[in-house]
């Protein structure tokens, strides 16, 4: 499965309303759980099977919790089983449609 997820702590108390050192931490989480993982400038993805990214989606909101008095999760996923590449394959073929036309 992939996952795409935006984590974020609000209630920080910080007047100029960054969040990156608990994004960081977050990000953080995610590198060191060894899964397949790429992040953006408003999402991470990462690819596994369910009970690991859940696991890992979990703990990275765990250490945002620090950062404020709640935590904000977005998440959207895509379940296809019996795949595995996806985090690339599907960027792949998407620029080789766009190379063809």
């Amino acid at each position: 499965m992939l996952v795409a997820f935006s984590v974020a702590p609000s209630g920080t108390g910080r007047a100029d309303g960054s969040v990156h050192d608990a994004v960081a931490a977050a990000v953080r989480v995610v590198r060191e759980s060894g899964l397949p993982n790429h992040t953006g400038s408003m999402f991470t993805e990462i690819e596994g099977e369910w009970d690991e990214v859940m696991a890992v989606v979990k703990a990275a909101t765990d250490a945002v919790a620090p950062f404020g008095s709640r935590v904000s999760l977005v998440l959207k996923a895509d379940i296809r089983p019996g795949f595995t590449g996806e985090i690339t394959a599907k960027v792949e073929r998407l620029e080789a449609e766009l190379t063809r036309h």
